[in-house]
């Protein structure tokens, strides 16, 4: 087994990247969705109930029931929170003290107490799964800083505490939760096109922010887009199990096509921080032989081994391959793949039928939970025997300590979320042992664990629908209120913004999926609008001057809803095509009555306004000094320049850190050169060609010592 000292770095430094933006990019958009003349107030939803201060916060878990105490309002609080956790999470990937279990829970807490306000804004399936991960962090983290701790020569595993790599198999489990029912649900769903693994044909162009790229994607031949779709349900249903395959080659190669995978994601659309989360989580198929922790590694691989371990090897490679042909015979038969040698194509079509799925999966999906138990038990088994290996009787007691708590929480965490794993089969769900509903119902308002399922259906299959703001002075003569990412302008290019997540513009997507009233806070935005508040404007357009109304709010309203398709290859100067459908909200005005009724309807009325709070705090005054120093920033350029930011800090980083190894007391002497260790396994001859010391070098050693 190689060791995970690198691959828990990574997954921490790359858990505090995640919360960074998504800290930075919630801040830019506070004041618009929930400040006091945002869209959705935050304030309205913390109404003490006059219950105990203990009972309400765990109710209602958010540290902004404090807000009050420190002279803020609830937006003002959650302003404070994005910052600190900005700042915190930076301070975590740059510096390895503070990638410490109290600084992930810290994290953790601040974004659940933001999701408890954040209400349909912040309720998408990054979100939850920001927040599982942010808690595996916190098992994750070292409470010593590996520096303060002895290291195994060449990378091994002798100064890895028994416990380390429990949590962190947490994180494999919830990768394979992730992607395995990603793929399921895309079939359950009854969906069309997934079915008729014409998915592709419509995703790029109806996708809620597409980048540049997805035009061009957009425009691949049929049955190259029949042909993904293939090769992703290869990749999230049949690839997932190998996570946990006992040979590490199998485990590698899942690592890189779900990488693949996501990677094209990333660059055909504009998923904020979901797929850099995703990617992260990957690293727990990672291990330090592979991210080069062991030095010299590929040269011991040529040495003499015995019989036994090269029978083994064998036997692994054979098993291997067998794995390798039945994912491939199994792709070709149940998609029925054929190569058009002629016309230079492969035809693809699903050759199963939705009872033979349904049947499957009732068969299968039990059996991956067992798989998860026998994963573990593994896990626990080999932390147990890492403890028998520890000397010292004090040593030994305080690691199986550790031991056991690290366990009982793995152990609880895994049968919290076969809870919400199993949705993706009904009869599995109800097979569960109880106490796993009573232990997921007792803290399912924490979102420990949570239940996913991406692209279940395809939508836009006749087009994709686009709802367009129209403001006008008269009611006759209407101009188009047009948004920074979302499709609009016919004629501008798709925008890249990842890994910003435009909040307002993802919620105008599944607006227009159905009608208004299944989107209350569009209302709302509507009557920001005719006040003319420019926090909200601000959503649309940062800089208040492109907005077509920032001389004087518009006098009357409405929406439209369009079908958009990208333009054809030869259309010079254009994106889209539109046509128009029908109208999606009614012209109102201030005052109008339908617009008042609607307002009551949803309960948007303000009829308490919010208390004032002292402007004249200190930390209220640095809160508004500090938004008055961001606001001309676009949120996608301030996180590109923190990016630009860590980038710069990581290079004098690696500049000095020659020169701090120099200065160190324990720094070889100028000249002296490093020996490796002799491997166990080199026998006699390892011993023979191994240079006597120096006794120069020795004696000069040993003086450095004693000073």
């Amino acid at each position: 087994m190689a060791g995970s000292r690198l691959p828990r770095r990574l997954f921490l430094q790359g858990v505090a990247a995640v919360f960074m933006f998504a800290f930075a990019s919630l801040y830019t958009q506070i004041p618009g969705l929930y400040g006091p003349e945002g869209i959705l107030p935050a304030r309205k939803t913390l109404r003490p109930q006059g219950k105990g201060r203990w009972q309400q916060l765990w109710e209602t878990p958010t540290l902004l029931w404090e807000a009050p105490r420190l002279g803020l309002d609830t937006a003002q609080g959650l302003e404070l929170l994005s910052l600190l956790g900005t700042l915190l999470a930076l301070g975590a990937l740059l510096l390895n003290p503070l990638r410490h279990p109290v600084v992930y829970l810290l994290l953790w807490a601040a974004y659940l107490s933001a999701c408890q306000v954040g209400q349909v804004f912040l309720y998408f399936q990054w979100d939850s799964l920001l927040l599982e991960t942010g808690f595996l962090a916190v098992l994750v983290a070292p409470l010593r800083p590996a520096s303060h701790r002895k290291q195994a020569p060449q990378g091994g595993r002798a100064g890895a505490l028994p416990h380390e790599d429990l949590p962190f198999w947490l994180v494999r489990w919830l990768l394979f939760r992730l992607m395995f029912a990603s793929g399921v649900v895309k079939l359950t769903s009854r969906c069309p096109a997934w079915w008729g693994l014409t998915a592709l044909t419509y995703h790029y162009e109806t996708q809620c922010l597409p980048t540049p790229a997805a035009w061009f994607a957009h425009h691949l031949p049929v049955w190259l887009h029949k042909l993904s779709v293939v090769a992703t349900f290869l990749i999230e249903i049949a690839v997932p199990p190998l996570f946990f395959a006992p040979i590490r080659r199998l485990r590698l190669a899942a690592f890189y096509s779900q990488v693949l995978l996501q990677v094209l994601i990333i660059i055909t659309g504009n998923y904020n921080f979901f797929n850099l989360m995703t990617l992260v989580l990957t690293t727990a198929l990672l291990d330090d032989q592979h991210l080069a922790a062991e030095p010299g590694h590929g040269s011991r691989k040529k040495m003499a081994t015995s019989w036994p371990k090269a029978l083994l090897a064998t036997l692994s490679l054979l098993l291997e391959l067998a794995v390798y042909g039945f994912l491939a015979y199994g792709t070709v038969h149940y998609f029925g793949l054929e190569v058009d040698w002629q016309q230079c194509t492969i035809h693809s079509r699903t050759t199963f039928t939705f009872h033979q799925f349904s049947q499957w999966l009732k068969t299968l999906t039990l059996p991956t939970v067992w798989l998860g138990v026998v994963s573990l038990a593994w896990e626990l088994l080999s932390a147990l025997w890492r403890w028998t290996q520890v000397r010292g009787w004090l040593r030994k007691f305080s690691a199986a300590v550790k031991l056991s708590l690290v366990s009982t929480a793995t152990v609880a965490l895994f049968l919290i979320s076969l809870v919400p794993y199993s949705y993706v089969e009904p009869g599995t769900h109800g097979r569960l042992w109880t106490g796993a509903h009573r232990l997921f119902g007792a803290v399912e308002h924490l979102q420990l664990a949570n239940s996913y399922g991406l692209f279940r259906r395809m939508t836009g299959l006749g087009g994709r629908p686009e709802v367009v703001l129209e403001g006008s002075y008269d009611g006759h003569h209407w101009t188009e209120i047009e948004f920074m990412y979302k499709p609009g302008n016919l004629s501008r290019p798709p925008p890249v913004v990842v890994p910003h997540q435009p909040r307002l513009d993802w919620q105008m997507w599944f607006a227009a999926l159905g009608p208004h009233t299944h989107s209350p806070w569009f209302t709302s935005l509507v009557l920001r609008l005719l006040q003319g508040k420019e926090p909200v404007i601000r959503l649309i357009q940062s800089q208040v001057a492109r907005y077509p109304f920032h001389k004087q709010p518009p006098t009357y309203v409405r929406a439209q809803r369009y079908k958009y398709w990208f333009s054809q290859p030869g259309e010079q100067g254009q994106w889209w095509r539109r046509q128009w459908v029908e109208e999606f909200f009614p012209p109102v005005s201030l005052g109008d009555p339908t617009l008042e009724t609607l307002l009551r309807q949803f309960g948007l009325q303000d009829k308490s306004p919010a208390r004032a709070r002292s402007a004249n705090s200190t930390l209220a005054q640095a809160l508004h000094w500090t938004r008055t120093q961001l606001s001309p920033l676009e949120a996608p350029a301030l996180l590109w320049g923190l990016l630009v930011a860590i980038g710069a800090v990581r290079v004098v980083q690696a500049l000095l850190a020659p020169w701090s190894l120099r200065s160190s007391p324990l720094a070889p002497a100028s000249g002296e050169k490093r020996r490796p260790a002799p491997h166990k396994d080199s026998g006699a001859a390892s011993e023979q060609a191994t240079p006597a010391p120096n006794p120069c070098t020795s004696s000069s050693r040993t003086a450095r010592r004693k000073k």
